[in-house]
């Protein structure tokens, strides 16, 4: 095949470690240098003029700053460069308008984290068909889950290869995000059918040929009673605490433990929506999705002590439902699957999609009776019909009249209105 019908393409694959308590504790204090650096970074940011706030100067205090500080050390000096170009690179999104102005990262509330940017230190071999193991600079050789084929080995050239990786902890443990690059054929245009797809809450995704794609509890029952009763077990320990108190060690166990249950429901939840959008992007050409602005129906309807809201429990319901469907995740996924298999995703309007029939377009709220239920109030028409099902068709007539609003072929970065604050002005 010819070098033009060839593409590079880098995608990220994320696998659970093993460690001995040893090197988790090697790990750890890694992550918490690589905290500290950046605090210092952004302390130095914040002193220094700003005709010398360049890469060289601040390539120069954070050497300093290693030879001073003893456990600092711990961490290699790779990592720090690392932490060094993302703090810089923190602040172009922030002039770019697509990011806030970088802050302080506190000790419980910022994820702990390691880079690894050359690709040759790790050294991948896999074991067996379960596990792999890598070497992690100044922590020694580990293992990891072997849950998808690597570019390792003889496997590996100039075009597929390993170029980094990213040590990542959360409330399941440390796991290891390797960037990976390969060299593949560029897809052909999907010929596929065009669909339309509307999400929800009771249905998470409907499609306009009739298919819904549904899921049960991100929790077991037995998970969901366990929940509960650490949350229960939470609040009563914290009646005990006094304001500006430190949190108990008992207590942020029990926190330790909420997070562990809902990192698990968050990973099956990815998991579904992997799953879901990779067979929607295999199977058609062209989707079409609603253009929602989900941050404003998720606002809280409490309103104010002069004007309060009506049913603000009722809505903050909803809101977490909608939250939990990740609905934008979704549409975020769908975008660069279709990609790469040669199909399309579209947006459209959102307004009266669920009102108007999608047999003779007549609209009015009273069209949709309930949930599921879709009966056209129009008397020369009287189409019924599941709503959820009429409101993809609606999705997809839009589109087929030319009304698509972002042709979104591929990623497309949608940068924010610049708010810089004062202290960030170049």
């Amino acid at each position: 095949m010819s070098e033009c019908g060839l593409r590079k393409r880098q995608f990220g694959h994320r696998a659970r470690l093993a460690l001995s308590p040893a090197c988790e504790l090697k790990t750890d204090a890694q992550a918490h240098a690589a905290r500290t650096m950046w605090n210092l970074l952004h302390a130095w940011w914040q002193m220094m003029p700003k005709e010398k706030r360049t890469l060289a100067s601040a390539d120069a205090a954070i050497r300093q700053a290693r030879k001073d500080i003893e456990f600092l050390a711990v961490l290699p000096a790779q990592a720090a460069q690392a932490v060094l170009k993302t703090y810089f690179q923190a602040w172009k999104n922030c002039w770019d308008g697509r990011a806030d102005a970088p802050n302080f990262k506190g000790r419980f509330r910022s994820v702990m984290s390691v880079d690894i940017p050359q690709g040759r230190d790790l050294n991948i071999v896999r074991v067996h068909r379960r596990w792999g193991m890598a070497n992690i600079p100044k922590v020694g050789r580990v293992r990891f889950r072997w849950t998808k084929d690597l570019p390792v080995g003889k496997h590996s050239n100039k075009e597929n290869r390993i170029t980094g990786a990213r040590l990542v902890k959360d409330a399941l443990g440390w796991h290891i995000a390797f960037r990976v690059q390969v060299l593949e054929a560029k897809p052909e245009p999907h010929q596929g059918p065009q669909v339309g797809m509307d999400v929800g809450v009771t249905v998470p995704i409907a499609l306009s040929d009739g298919i819904t794609k549904n899921h049960g509890e991100w929790l077991t029952k037995q998970d969901q009673s366990k929940l509960l009763r650490l949350e229960q077990r939470a609040a009563q320990r914290k009646q005990h605490r006094k304001p500006g108190m430190r949190t108990s060690r008992r207590l942020r166990h029990t926190y330790d433990q909420i997070a562990g249950l809902r990192a698990k429901a968050k990973r099956r939840a990815l998991d579904w929506q992997h799953q879901t959008t990779t067979a929607i992007a295999k199977q058609y050409g062209t989707v079409v999705v609603e253009a929602l602005t989900i941050t404003n129906m998720v606002k809280s309807a409490r309103g104010t002590v002069q004007s309060p809201g009506k049913n603000v429990a009722q809505k903050s319901g909803l809101n977490r439902s909608i939250t939990g469907e990740a609905w934008g995740r979704t549409v975020t996924m769908l975008a660069y699957k279709t990609a790469q298999y040669g199909g399309t995703l579209h947006k459209v309007p959102a307004p009266h999609t669920s009102r108007r029939c999608s047999a003779c377009g007549f609209i009015t709220p009273g069209n949709r009776e309930d949930q599921a239920t879709f009966v056209c109030k129009n008397p020369d028409c009287g189409w019924s019909g599941n709503a959820d099902h009429n409101a993809a068709r609606n999705i997809l007539h839009l589109y087929r009249m030319g009304l698509a609003l972002i042709p979104a072929a591929g990623r497309a970065v949608v940068r924010r209105a610049k708010r810089v604050k004062p202290a960030a002005a170049r």
